[in-house]
């Protein structure tokens, strides 16, 4: 049997090619200054020191002495930022994924006056969040601390993963669940076997957003942290510049090495983010 699919004449794919020209022309300026500051980072992190303004628009004589002394200097920081985050991301999800879930089964005015409250707790600015933990981590002993800075991120992250979570999971059928506790499943095998993987990717997209808040988190260290015993790679970068900097080979193979956790995960984890993302937006 064959299908008569309508064919588009070669003039007329090719009149609309040209009409797409500018449109691609246009995405593709657009995507070079949107990568530009990338790609400077990489060139000046590949130039020997000798100031921010006397950079060569192309390394033709590369040197990774910045990324030696970067990898030296900066390598306990680094391990450090990897602790907070990932600690992060674990606690986060520890505590957001079943109350999500119990958000989107709960249909009263409590749970929408809580879900008010996260929302609201979203525009606080992170400033005011870390003043406030300050006495609070003080009495505790939680300052300077890779543990208080683990629970200060997760305080900061809840919100979000919450509600990104909830809004997928409000989309799960009631009958599914009931039909694995009517096979005999209790509240928490159901919760475990039916829920979580079938929010895969929303429970993915709020572990990545977590990470990479955590990853780049600044006002918390920066407040709840004096030592250099504790101190992330963003301290770490922060500590490098200065108005009298000449290091900057060290400084961009720093901020290179930074961003090379997030942009891993972002490549392996694209997929869920998109259909987590387009989940939460729908819903």
């Amino acid at each position: 049997m064959s299908l008569n699919i309508p064919l588009v004449p070669r003039a007329a794919r090719r009149n609309l090619d040209l009409r797409r020209l500018p449109l691609t022309a246009l995405g593709v300026l657009f995507l070079a200054v949107m990568l530009f500051p990338v790609y400077w980072m990489v060139n000046s992190s590949l130039q020997s020191s000798s100031g921010a303004t006397t950079r060569d628009w192309f390394p033709l004589d590369a040197t990774f002495s910045g990324y030696e002394k970067a990898i030296t200097e900066q390598g306990p920081n680094f391990v450090t930022s990897l602790l907070i985050a990932l600690g992060t991301v674990v606690l986060t999800l520890i505590i957001a994924t079943p109350a999500a879930y119990g958000l989107s089964r709960i249909r009263s005015r409590g749970a929408s006056a809580f879900v008010l409250v996260l929302l609201i707790t979203q525009m606080i600015p992170a400033m005011v969040i870390a003043n406030a933990l300050y006495p609070l981590f003080n009495s505790l002993f939680l300052i300077n601390n890779v543990f208080g800075l683990i629970l200060a991120n997760t305080a900061a992250g809840i919100p979000f993963a919450v509600l990104l979570i909830r809004a997928f999971m409000g989309s799960i059928p009631r009958a599914l669940v009931e039909a694995a506790m009517v096979d005999g499943a209790g509240h928490l095998r159901a919760f475990v076997s039916i829920v979580v993987p079938i929010s895969k990717n929303a429970i993915v997209t709020a572990a990545l957003f977590t990470f990479l808040s955590a990853w780049s988190d600044f006002l918390f260290a920066l407040t709840l942290t004096s030592t250099p015993e504790v101190r992330p790679i963003t301290l770490g970068i922060y500590d490098y510049i200065s108005a009298n900097t000449q290091d900057w080979d060290t400084v961009m193979a720093t901020a290179v090495l930074a961003s090379v956790p997030a942009a891993l995960l972002l490549i392996f984890a694209q997929r869920y983010i998109a259909a987590g993302a387009v989940a939460g937006a729908v819903k």
